[in-house]
């Protein structure tokens, strides 16, 4: 069958024995077909529960919650698209605590290019997939974005309440503290000694070509927290566009199966003063605009490119979004400029610094970062 060599070819042989020997969770569909199996070679991969269009699955959810019966692990929505009528289910998932915290995610089969656009950009569901080809994968998917939305439901509290340290230890509260005040105090004055740096730059690359000089795009940081990245442009104007015709040469490793980071040697896309900022680090300057604002801290975890991030769907990886996006970290002064780093090698370090990070590892890092800034690879 096409769809079982499609998981073949995503997943190996042990990972699809390792899915089916696992208890099958529970997932919502609301699809106007109730005789799609889905399976594999046979064997059910997940136990479903079905309902024709959004109402029929507001009553179904409802009945579960009065019944105090366990709630799917996953929505998956299988329908056509109808903005009101997706925007309206999601605003009333999220209005009931015990419903709030269950992923959505839309089968991208039912949506054109521009709707997939609409879609992602509105936040209406957490994630949308190819959910035929992606099958021996969903409770992995299910598992990860769980892990998102309760971190994500604890930085906005973190951000918004002051209820949120009353659970935290005093060590936590100070911390917290110290570590942004560190990020306001060291990143203003960065910013205020190296005006002439930045006023140089930006004519630099004015000069060189054609384009704006500060390049904008969307990455997902902490608790997969989607916000504008900025740094100095040090590409030709369309560069992004070119990514896939250079992917042969990406520097990661690259299977199906795992997470995917793109980095190639001697970029050609990249302008003369684009090399010399990156390859002593001052492309990355404007980055201090995005830790005053509090999208970054000056040390935490880099926030991957939206295609990148997309990748990490599966629960061993989710816990290296569990710390702050940062300039810096422990990648960048283990590991910056080798070529012979895997895509995990470059995860376990942000998953270590996520699992044990504080204001003094924070200071020993920044400590070491200066000697980390000049690469010995134009990568």
């Amino acid at each position: 069958m096409e769809i079982i060599s499609e998981i073949k070819a995503k997943t190996n042989y042990s990972r699809v024995e390792e899915v089916i020997s696992q208890p099958k969770p529970t997932f919502f569909r609301i699809s106007r077909k109730n005789n799609v199996e889905f399976g594999l070679q046979g064997i059910t991969v997940f136990e479903e529960i079905h309902a024709e269009n959004y109402l029929s699955a507001r009553t179904q959810l409802l009945r579960l919650l009065e019944n105090n019966s366990n709630l799917p692990s996953l929505i998956i929505i299988d329908i056509p698209y109808v903005k009101r009528e997706v925007k309206s289910f999601s605003i009333w998932l999220n209005k009931t605590q015990e419903l709030s915290g269950i992923p959505v995610i839309y089968n991208k089969a039912h949506l054109n290019s521009l709707e997939v656009k609409e879609v992602r950009y509105s936040n209406v569901v957490d994630d949308i997939v190819e959910v035929d080809k992606n099958l021996a994968l969903l409770s992995s998917k299910a598992d990860f974005l769980r892990n998102v939305k309760e971190c994500q439901s604890t930085n906005d509290r973190q951000e918004s309440s002051s209820d949120f340290y009353k659970n935290q230890s005093p060590k936590h509260h100070i911390d917290y503290f110290l570590r942004r005040g560190l990020d306001i105090f060291v990143s203003s004055l960065i910013i205020l000694l190296l005006l002439p740096v930045f006023v140089l730059i930006t004519l630099a690359i004015l000069i060189e070509s054609k384009g704006p000089v500060i390049y904008v795009s969307d990455r997902a940081g902490r608790g997969y927290r989607i916000f504008k990245f900025l740094k100095f442009r040090t590409m030709f104007v369309g560069a992004d566009n070119k990514r896939a015709e250079l992917e042969k040469m990406n520097l990661y490793s690259v299977q199906s199966s795992s997470p995917h980071f793109f980095k190639i040697k001697n970029d050609p896309r990249i302008t003369k003063v684009g090399a010399f900022l990156r390859n002593t680090s001052l492309d990355e300057l404007p980055q201090l605009f995005n830790v005053l604002k509090g999208d970054m801290s000056l040390v935490g975890n880099r926030p991957l490119p939206l295609y990148e991030a997309a990748t990490l769907t599966t629960n061993e990886w989710a816990e290296r979004f569990m710390a702050p996006a940062g300039i810096t970290g422990l990648w960048q002064i283990e590991k910056r400029g080798k070529e012979d780093m895997s895509v995990e090698e470059r995860i376990s370090l942000d998953i270590r610094y996520a699992k044990n990070n504080d204001l003094l590892k924070d200071l020993w890092i920044i400590a070491k970062t200066p000697t980390a800034l000049f690469q010995k690879t134009n990568v």
